[in-house]
């Protein structure tokens, strides 16, 4: 039976002949889903290559936060053309699930960015999303943002709700389209669509192939400068893990849900 979890922070207690970078006692947190996952538990093995140095400024819940979904949202502003800058760029940037864990790192790094941010979310979570930096809040289940003429430079869509058809009449001229998450047809749609799309139109529309750890310096880099932070709702201890992906599964959490080794003790 595979363990689940793929974001770990910790302290290395073992290594193995080959490993350079790493001795025991070493704090380090990554994103270990190509080395078969496993987090969800007290003792994990790992390749060097998933694992990073632990900042000392961040601590073991924030680090267990931060590895996929800022590396999603680091990766998938990237894709969509937004980059660092220290001044406003006017760039228009959507985010499309922007309470969730992914979408609250999305929010802060674009925002950091210079980006003017657009959050999607529900009615609950507006006031959420303003705290975080967004400059605008869309309540979904009032407002349909592919239908009230707004136009962005970047949707990074996390919840995949719309087709890319729908989603292409809110983008500029030359907007791009992400998608990161959603449902499995509309993720086959971009896959496939995307591509013509983008060849046939100034638009770039695809699918986020997420790349796990990279881009790791600079988001550690981001969080010392104080650019950005992981958001927890709520830690677990690892003996109410079932509760913890109850409590994930009913959409209601704010950023992160963290699962605490420390809190089980």
């Amino acid at each position: 039976l595979k363990i689940l979890g793929c974001d770990i922070a910790g302290v290395v207690e073992s290594v193995g002949n080959s490993v350079k970078q790493f001795k025991p006692g070493d704090e380090v947190f990554g994103d270990i889903s190509s080395c078969n996952f496993g987090g969800f538990a007290e003792y994990v093995c790992a390749e060097e290559k998933a694992l990073n140095p632990k900042p000392a400024s961040m601590t073991f819940e924030q680090a267990a936060a931060l590895p996929q979904g800022g590396v999603l949202a680091l990766q998938g502003l990237i894709q969509g053309g937004i980059q660092q800058s220290d001044v406003p760029t006017g760039q228009k940037v959507l985010i499309n699930g922007a309470s969730g864990g992914t979408g609250s790192f999305a929010v802060q790094i674009a925002k950091s960015f210079g980006a003017e941010v657009t959050g999607v979310c529900r009615t609950n979570k507006m006031d959420f999303v303003r705290s975080i930096g967004a400059d605008h809040v869309v309540d979904f289940t009032q407002e349909d943002y592919t239908k009230k003429g707004e136009r962005y430079d970047l949707i990074l869509d996390l919840m995949g709700f719309h087709s890319i058809f729908e989603s292409r009449r809110a983008l500029t001229s030359k907007g791009v389209y992400v998608m990161v998450g959603g449902a499995s047809g509309k993720a086959v749609q971009a896959l496939f669509f995307g591509p013509l799309i983008s060849r046939l139109t100034e638009n770039k529309m695809g699918l986020l192939l997420l790349n796990p750890n990279r881009g790791m310096d600079s988001l550690i880099t981001l969080f010392e400068a104080g650019r950005y932070a992981p958001i927890i709702d709520r830690t677990f201890p690892l003996s109410e893990t079932a509760e913890a992906m109850r409590f994930f599964g009913e959409g209601q959490k704010r950023g992160k849900v963290v699962i605490s080794i420390d809190a089980d003790s």
